[in-house]
This record gives C-alpha cells, structure tokens and sequence, in this order.
C-alpha cells in the first residue's frame, strides 16, 4: 500500500459527502484519544496513591498541583485548537502557501508557550502552590512534581501543534495511535519508577514527562516524512505574520478559557469545601464523571470548528451551519447517553474510587444533577467552536468569562449562600450552560450571517 493510500485511509473528507457519517468518523477517535488521556491520567493517581512507598503524601502531592497542570495544560490545547482551524481554512481554499507557512509557523509558537509554561513552573512552582494554600506536608513532594510534570510541557505543546495539524486534514487516527502508544508507556514508566525504583510523585511525574515527548516526537516524525504541504521542514521554520496572527486570534483565548474556567472553579471548590468532609469526598469522586464526559463531548466540537473552518474556506456555504448542527447534536446525545449510564449505574462507578457507603451516597446527589444537566452544554461548546470555525474567538471568550465564570462567582455569593446546599451548588453549571450558551449562539449566527452569507472574510 502507498504511502498515499495509506493517508487516505486515515483520513476523513469534510468538504464532500455525508456530514453525519464523515464528522463520526472524525470524532470517534478523538473520542478515544480524549478517553484514554482522562484514563492515563487517572493512572497516574491511581498508581501514586496504591504504590508509593508514602502513599499519602504522594496523592496529596499530585492532587495539589491539579489546578496549575489544567491551567498551563489548558494553554497549550488552547493553542492546538488555533492551528487546527487555521490549517483547516488553508486547505478547504486550496492555498498550500498557507498551509505550510501555517504550519510551521504553528511549530515556533507552540514550542514556544511550552518552553515558557516550563520555566513558570520551573522557577515559580514553589510561590504558586502557596497561594493555592498547599498543606505544608504535601508542599515539597508537589513542588518536585511539578517542577518534573513541566519537563513535558514543550513536548505537549509540540504534540498538540501536530494533532492541530493532522485533525485539519482529516487525520485523526494517528494521534490516537501516538497517544495510545505514549500513554501505554507512561503506566509502564509509572509501576517502574514508583514499584521497582522505590519513587514517590516525582516517579509519576518523570513517567508523565518521559511520555509527553514520545508523542511529541512521534507526530513530529510523520509531519517531517508527509509529502503535501503539512510537511514540516527544519530549513523552513520561521514566524510568518499573518498565519502566525491567525493561530494567535483563536488559540490564545481558546487556552484562556481554558485557564479561567480552571480558576472559576477554585470558587466552586472553596464552596464545596463549607461541607463536611464526607459531602467533600463524594463530590471528588462524583467530578471524575466530569472530566470524561467533557473530554468525550469535546471531540464533537473539535470536528465543529474543523468542519466548518474547511468548508468555509472551500466556499461550501451549505455545509458550514449543517456541520455546527450535527456535531451540537451528536455532543448532545452523549451527553444524553452517559447521564442515563450515570444515574442508572452511579454507585457502581463512584464505587471506583470510593468504598464507604457513606461517602458514595454523597457523591450520588451531586452525580445525579451533572448527569441531568450535561446535555445542555452542547449549546454553548458548539456555538463557540463554531464561531472559532469561522475567525471569531475573542468575542467568545469574553461571553464565557461573563456567563460561564463571572456568573458562577455571583451564584455561589448569592443563591449558594442563601440555600447552602449541594443542589444549589451544582445547579449553577445548568444555568450558566443555559445563559452562555443562548448568547453565544445568537453571536454565532451574526458571525455566519456577516462573514459568510456575505462573504466578508476579515482573517
């Protein structure tokens, strides 16, 4: 088999034939790529916590540093998001000057920001733990880890460069399979540091790191072999100002909001933590159904911005509202799906991370609320991948930090306050999915009109 037949075995068309079958397709794997990435980092946890030979300390350790790694973390997949729609647009135009100097412009920027989020957390990691008041035995043991878990950071910045890359054309199988490989790698790495080198978290950080660059350096071995205008090539490397601007205009807020809703949350947690310590642990062990929802959902509004940036830059008008409706609603059927699967099954699975009876009963009432409110967020995630699709980022990241954060903030203050219960706590990511969601859609469909329907492209 060619290499050629090959690529295109791995790849979906976007542009052409059936928007229900082709964006499944593309989404299926990166729903298994985002899978495996919740699953791999539960490991993670998992491991520092059953074979550590401090096996308290070293959860501790890892789990204080939870908000910092979704904050630098969320940075960088901001940043893949942005090169993912602006190849995508390159190519539906069939401009391949564009592509590749998007792409290698794409490369500079994203090693960049993960060399810079490396040496914060080199240089700084100590300082940020105390402000996020770090249990003093759990401080130097987080320390060390995040220190370590940065070493990655530029590899997890390249490898998302190049998952941006591939998703536009289509491919998303490859980075399931380089991830899939890393990630197999990083258990291993895990059970040899932490069982056979007698590590604590800094084994689990070292394996992390160690396998971030694995997927790195994988992706970036098929972009150096590929043929077309993806390819990248050392002697072409250089920032050039206008794609380098378009991957900037989308992936710079893209990763903000991702870092704000990391710091939203520290309010919700300062809100769960008025509660006993039994309602405390639930509530953890209920959150892990969050995190792969989210990440399952999110592989939907991946293929949305994907889709609608190629056709929108192969002129195929007709296509572009039809691909932000079908991704919406496949998002929302699983979203659908795995609420009946969580409130059907919710002991069984807080039963993975719990073992009092007492603990799980708690994290059942917060599990039953977020299983019967996960369907709405579609609404807002789509509509913003969407309007990323098309060039817009700024103006929804500022109705994100609006809706999705100043509004949880104002929630917690007042309804929270005045009724101080789990429901009232939770209830708050329901409505502010709501209120984001119907402005960012009504903002969505302005941009279509104004950019599309009369093609006044302005990036």
């Amino acid at each position: 088999m060619s290499t050629a037949t090959r690529r295109g075995a791995l790849t979906v068309e976007m542009t052409s034939g059936s928007l229900w079958k082709n964006i499944l397709l593309f989404s299926l794997p990166l729903m298994m790529t985002q899978v495996l990435e919740v699953l791999f980092n539960l490991s993670d946890v998992a491991i520092a916590g059953k074979y550590a030979y401090n096996t308290y300390v070293a959860l501790g350790s890892v789990g204080s540093t939870t908000t910092l790694v979704t904050l630098f973390t969320g940075l960088l997949i901001g940043l893949g998001g942005g090169v993912n729609v602006a190849v995508a647009r390159g190519l539906g135009m069939g401009n391949d000057e564009d592509v590749e100097h998007t792409t290698h412009s794409s490369f500079l920027i994203c090693l960049a920001m993960g060399v810079l989020t490396c040496l914060v957390c080199v240089f700084f990691a100590e300082p940020m733990l105390q402000m996020l008041n770090t249990k003093e035995e759990f401080l130097p043991g987080a320390v060390l880890y995040l220190k370590l878990f940065a070493i990655g950071l530029p590899g997890m910045g390249l490898y998302n460069c190049g998952n941006g890359i591939l998703s536009a054309t289509g491919d998303t199988k490859r980075p399931l399979i380089y991830l899939a490989v890393a990630g197999v790698l990083n258990v291993i790495l895990n059970l040899v540091f932490v069982i056979g080198c007698n590590m604590s978290a800094e084994g689990v950080a070292i394996a992390s790191a160690i396998a971030q660059w694995v997927s790195a350096l994988l992706i970036l071995a098929h972009l150096l072999r590929r043929k077309d205008a993806c390819r990248l090539e050392v002697r072409k490397l250089r920032l050039h100002r206008m794609a380098s601007k378009r991957v900037l205009m989308i992936g710079i807020p893209s990763g903000l909001q991702n870092a704000i809703f990391a710091v939203a949350n520290l309010f919700v947690q300062a809100g769960l933590n008025s509660f006993d310590e039994i309602t405390v642990s639930g509530a953890a062990a209920a959150a892990n159904a969050d995190t792969l929802v989210f990440n399952m959902m999110a592989a939907f509004y991946t293929a949305c911005a994907s889709f609608v940036s190629r056709n929108w830059g192969a002129g195929r008008k007709e296509r572009i509202l039809k691909s932000y409706y079908i991704s919406m609603l496949y998002a929302a059927v699983v979203g659908v799906l795995v609420g009946v699967l969580l409130t059907v099954f919710g002991r069984e699975f807080l039963g993975l991370f719990a073992d009092k009876p007492e603990v799980i009963d708690a994290g059942v009432d917060r599990l039953r609320i977020m299983a019967f409110s996960y369907w709405i967020g579609p609404l807002m995630d789509a509509s913003i991948a969407a309007s990323r699709g098309l060039g817009r980022s700024v103006a929804p990241t500022i109705m994100v930090i609006l809706g999705s954060c100043v509004f949880r903030v104002i929630w917690i203050y007042t309804i929270f306050a005045y009724f101080h219960t789990i429901t009232s706590l939770y209830l708050l990511y329901m409505f502010s999915w709501i209120l984001t969601g119907v402005a960012e859609y009504i903002y969505f469909r302005i941009t279509y009109k104004r950019n599309v329907l009369t093609a006044r492209a302005t990036w």
